[in-house]
Order: structure tokens, then C-alpha cells, then sequence
């Protein structure tokens, strides 16, 4: 709070805002351990990052969509450790012509045709859907936000060329280009996959797999690259609009005048002033990835038994519905509470990260002071 109060302002903090205010502070205590002096020299910044999570706990979706994605966040770190029995774990069980079990009854969200255990299904599920969600924004947004950078600062042939490029891949499909990279892919992958036992263990232990399941291992990482591969073309449009629009600012000039070279400006100076709408566009991706990752899976294309993933579960369900209803209920309320937990933070990040908007927010939560102090 001392970074707030240096600012000459004075908020009515709720048990959020001290919650918020301790995540802060840990993180700068860490930032501030690697770099020496840190938080002296970045004092407004802490300050501003306190108020937008000020703004932000005052936005009911906001919160339900933080609780969520903190939930589904750390499901998907520790849930494999968390569950009762491992994903591969195929107990045996005489009911009828297959070993589907219904909730109660030996589990308590039933079994699957394989007498697997549906909750730790469902726990190793969230690793898989973590995982692919995070590698999937990491290899693709960069992508986008260089190429989108470079064609909006230095137009011309340039830009013509980034975005017509971008445009071929907007004109198909995003899911059906998907489709067709992730079932042409694995065969290409196993072989790099199985001559690089370094990558291989990455890969078991990002997931958390046996090593039994090495050789589904392709069919993880064709998903996760297709999906890559048509995820950048978005990032591409929206960085290119802003750049173009502050690369005309007087800072900008300003930069170019001092002698500064066109990667520092587009790093240092442009990229700052655009990051809030790309920020918001990512947390609205998180779930468009979960869902596509999902609908890949359920049309096979992605992890397959015994690896746990809540499309793949989906479709093993729909081969027993109504009967095994427990296979389809479950993993489909979790797809869904965890993409509505993505799509409520994103449009609550969307207000925070407007200057305008979240000054009125906070403008609400300030203290007033009393009649005699404003004398």
C-alpha cells in the first residue's frame, strides 16, 4: 500500500484489495531479489498494477472469472498428484458388456469403459489441456506480435507482404486448417520425437505421463503446433492497427531522433503503449484454445488412450450415451466453467486495462476524507 499512498491517493481496501496487495508484494519481493533496486526505480508501476487489481475486484465476472482460472490453473499444475488413481490405472469391473460404473457406485463421478476412475481422468485431463493451452500461446502470439510489429512500423512492401500472408490464413477456417496440420503432422514428428530422448522426457514430464506413453507423444505435439500455426494470424491483425496508429506519436519521433534503431523503438516504446489489447485478446484466446483442443480430441486428432483429455473423454462417452451420461455431463461442465472462467476475466481485463474506465472505477473506491481534513 505504501506505493499507493506515495501517489497522494487513499482507497477503502476489502479483503480482496489485501489479498491482491500480498500477490503484489511477493511478486516485486522476487523481481526485486534477481534485480537489485528494482522496486525504488518502479514505484508508480507497483502502484498502477495495485490499482487495476483495485478496479478489477470491484467487477463481479471479473472475480467469478479469476476464482475460476485460478482454479482450473492449479488443477492443471498439481491435479495429476491430487488423483485418487493414475490416468493408466485399469481396475476391472463385471457390469454388463462393459466396465462403465455410474457416479456412486465404486467412484464418485462413476467410470469409464475402461473402469478408469472419470475424476482422476478429469485431473490429468487439466494437465493436458494446461499444457497444450500454454505452448499453444507461447509459440503463437509471439509470432503474431513480431510479424505485426514490423509490418505496421515499416509499412510499404513490408507490411503488403506480412498481410497478405496473414490474410491466406484467415481466409480458411482456423479449426478446419487445425484439422488438417494436426493429421498430416505425427507421422513427421514421431521420428524427431523418438531420436531426441531429451525432448521426449520434456514432454512426459510437462504432461505428466509415464514413459510407457512415449509413442503417443507425436500426436500431442502435432495438436499443439497445428493449432500454433493458425493462432498467430489474429495477433498479426490487431499489433499491426495499433502500430500503426503510434507510430506516429511524437515519442515515437522522438526515439528516432536520439539515434534509437527500429528494434528498440518497436521493443521498448511501442510495444508497451499496445500490449493492454493483446493482453485482453490472449485471456479470451486461453479459451478458444481449451475448446479447440477439446473439439480436436473428440475428433480424434488428439491425445489418445490412456492419455486422459477431456475431449477424448467426451467422444469415448458419446459411444455409451444415454447410458454412461457421467462421461459427457462432467468433462462437458468442466470444458465449459473453464473457457466461461477465461471469457469473464478477459472482458473484465478489457475495462481494467482502459485507462478511462478503470479511472472511474477507482475514482468510486477512493476514501473520502472528513469535513475537517478538507478544510
Amino acid at each position: 500500500m505504501q506505493e499507493v499512498e506515495q501517489l497522494g491517493e487513499e482507497y477503502q481496501r476489502s479483503i480482496l484489495d489485501r489479498i491482491s496487495d500480498s500477490f503484489i508484494e511477493f511478486l516485486v519481493s522476487i523481481i526485486s531479489a534477481v534485480r537489485k533496486g528494482w522496486r525504488e526505480k518502479n514505484r508508480s508501476r507497483i502502484a498502477e498494477w495495485k490499482l487495476m487489481f483495485y478496479a478489477l475486484n470491484r467487477s463481479p465476472p471479473g472475480v467469478i472469472g479469476l476464482f475460476l482460472v485460478t482454479i482450473f490453473v492449479f488443477l492443471g499444475i498439481f491435479g495429476p498428484y491430487f488423483a485418487p488413481y493414475k490416468y493408466n490405472y485399469f481396475p476391472i469391473f463385471d457390469n454388463g458388456d462393459t466396465y462403465l460404473s455410474p457416479p456412486g457406485q465404486f467412484f464418485l463421478l462413476g467410470a469409464d469403459h475402461f473402469g478408469r476412475d472419470l475424476v482422476s481422468l478429469l485431473l490429468q485431463g487439466a494437465r493436458t489441456s494446461l499444457v497444450i493451452s500454454v505452448i499453444v500461446i507461447l509459440m503463437g502470439v509471439p509470432l503474431g506480435i513480431l510479424l505485426g510489429l514490423v509490418a505496421g512500423y515499416f509499412g510499404g512492401k513490408i507490411d503488403e507482404l506480412i498481410m497478405r500472408v496473414t490474410d491466406m490464413f484467415l481466409a480458411f477456417p482456423p479449426l478446419i486448417l487445425a484439422i488438417a496440420f494436426a493429421a498430416v503432422l505425427p507421422e513427421r514428428i514421431s521420428y524427431l520425437i523418438n531420436n531426441y530422448i531429451y525432448l521426449q522426457q520434456i514432454l512426459l514430464w510437462l504432461f505428466a505421463l509415464d514413459a510407457r506413453e512415449a509413442g503417443n507423444l507425436s500426436r500431442l505435439l502435432a495438436v499443439m503446433i497445428a493449432m500454433a500455426i493458425v493462432w498467430w494470424p489474429g495477433y498479426a491483425r490487431i499489433t499491426r492497427g495499433s502500430t500503426l496508429t503510434e507510430r506516429e506519436s511524437l515519442y515515437v519521433e522522438s526515439a528516432k531522433a536520439i539515434g534509437l534503431s527500429s528494434a528498440k523503438i518497436m521493443a521498448k516504446h511501442i510495444l508497451p503503449n499496445i500490449i493492454g489489447p493483446i493482453l485482453v485478446y490472449v485471456t479470451l484466446d486461453f479459451g478458444s484454445v481449451v475448446l479447440t483442443e477439446a473439439g480436436l480430441s473428440f475428433l480424434g486428432l488428439g491425445a489418445t488412450p490412456p492419455i486422459a483429455d477431456w475431449g477424448r473423454i467426451v467422444y469415448d462417452g458419446s459411444q455409451f450415451f444415454p447410458k454412461a451420461w457421467w462421461l459427457i455431463i462432467f468433462p462437458g461442465a468442466i470444458v465449459l466453467f473453464d473457457v466461461l472462467g477465461w471469457n469473464l476475466l478477459g472482458d473484465s481485463l478489457r475495462d481494467v486495462l482502459d485507462p478511462k474506465l478503470r479511472r472511474s472505477i477507482e475514482f468510486k473506491v477512493k476514501r473520502k476524507k472528513p469535513k475537517e481534513e478538507r478544510r
